[in-house]
């Protein structure tokens, strides 16, 4: 039995794979990189800007995104003054740089007050990024967003709008720790719609204690009410140092069943799947500004608990779950000076091989790896390569469509299996050892 065919007769939801390598490969860089360093042969005309508010109201069951819940006004305030100094000597070490596409996210960022949100848009503009000409995408709650902070997003021009809505009933979010009340997310998406933001993405999650079919339709029901350019559909996760607990078989059979109801439902409703989480709307404007490929134009992260990209290093600060640790290091970076910005301390480099990886797990679990481009990239053959991906075809998982290797919709409900298992053998070892804080 080969490792694929192994993994496939267990659970469908082994990871999800953002990104590669997982951050819970990276390891502490010895000695640190200059950051000069790290980027100087970068292409540098499409760059991505995100940046990381590392607060959230409170901290949801499922959670394990780098956040602190309720900081005080004075953690806030020693986290912008160093969010400042971080900016200008990343500015100071890339030089000249283009961004095609920004974001804030977190945690929640509109837990900062609309000073505090302000901060964070003049550093970005200090970077170059204008949102009223590069495509921003800002993270916001129905807790913590009001009027005047709307009235703020729109003011600076930004053009997308993401909440987490996670279900339209009050008993399925009070399952997985979220006190959230539906009266209130209605009027939170009322007050969106209004502003007239050209994108509004929603997130629902499936697989919460107590879901069925019928209220996950409710939610999704519920959700187009708003008409949504974007929704993305998350499975439950149980995940370390979290407050939920351990699941059985069942769990992945309800969240399979779930996901295909999902799916389903948005298709016949006129949406276009793009990936496993993620549908788009007929009505979704086109994307607008330069163009931004994941797999080849870096990323610039800013704050505690963003990472940033460049083809052979990733980095970030130190990552945990657990509330004292993110507080440890959320005041640790507080304490930092401007010099100290200017290394990179803890990521992870990829030599030639890992590049290959990155490039094939990031196409494959989105449009598909077209040869043509993976070999005008590396001067190699993406199957030759990696020749088991013959046994995605094998087991009906994915297929060339056009000349570009795609999974099959039974491949798309499995990419947190699929991901997972493109690993290499050293990012897997590395993510096996990694000790949860």
């Amino acid at each position: 039995m080969t490792r694929l065919e192994s993994m496939l007769e267990g659970t469908p939801y082994v990871a999800y794979l953002y990104g590669y390598p997982h951050k819970t490969a990276y390891r502490p860089l010895t000695p640190a990189l200059p950051l000069e360093d790290v980027w100087a042969k970068e292409r540098r005309n499409a760059l991505f800007l995100y940046l990381h508010v590392p607060f959230c109201e409170m901290r949801c069951g499922f959670c394990n995104l780098f956040t602190a819940a309720g900081p005080k006004e004075d953690v806030v305030e020693a986290w912008l003054a160093a969010l400042k100094r971080e900016a200008r000597r990343v500015k100071e070490a890339l030089g000249p740089a283009t961004f095609a596409r920004a974001a804030i996210g977190g945690g929640t960022p509109t837990l900062l007050d609309v000073a505090g949100l302000e901060t964070v848009f003049d550093l970005a503009a200090e970077l170059g990024v204008d949102p009223r000409d590069v495509p921003m995408s800002v993270e916001v709650s129905p807790e913590t967003v009001d009027a005047d902070k709307v009235a703020l997003l729109k003011a600076r021009g930004v053009d997308r709008v993401s909440m987490g809505v996670q279900s339209f009933l009050e008993t399925e979010v009070a399952a997985v720790k979220r006190p959230q009340k539906t009266a209130q997310v209605e009027a939170t998406l009322d007050l969106l719609r209004s502003a007239g933001f050209p994108t509004l993405n929603l997130d629902l999650i499936y697989g919460i204690e107590g879901q069925t079919v019928e209220t996950f339709l409710h939610s999704l029901e519920a959700a187009l009410r708003y008409a949504p350019e974007e929704l993305y559909l998350y499975p439950l996760y149980v995940r370390p140092l979290t407050f939920l607990g351990k699941k059985s078989r069942a769990w992945d059979d309800l969240r399979l069943s779930l996901y295909r109801t999902g799916r389903d439902f948005l298709l016949s409703r006129g949406y276009t799947q793009v990936s496993m989480r993620m549908f788009r709307a007929a009505h979704a404007p086109a994307a607008r500004g330069a163009v931004y490929r994941c797999q080849e134009d870096g990323m610039v992260g800013l704050g505690v608990g963003a990472r940033s990209y460049t083809g052979a290093v990733h980095y970030s600060s130190e990552y945990a779950v657990a509330s004292r640790e993110v507080r440890g290091i959320i005041q640790a970076y507080s304490e930092r000076d401007t010099a100290s910005f200017g290394e990179v301390r803890y990521g992870f480099v990829l030599d030639a091989a890992e590049q290959r990886h990155r490039h094939l797990v990031l196409s494959l679990l989105a449009e598909g790896v077209d040869p043509d481009v993976y070999r005008q990239r590396f001067g190699t053959e993406a199957k030759a390569d990696f020749p088991m991906l013959s046994e995605l075809g094998a087991h009906g998982l994915a297929r060339d469509v056009d000349g570009v290797f795609q999974l099959t919709p039974a491949g798309v409900e499995r990419s947190d299996l699929i991901g997972p298992w493109l690993d290499s053998e050293a990012v897997r070892a590395r993510m096996t050892e990694y000790a949860w804080r």
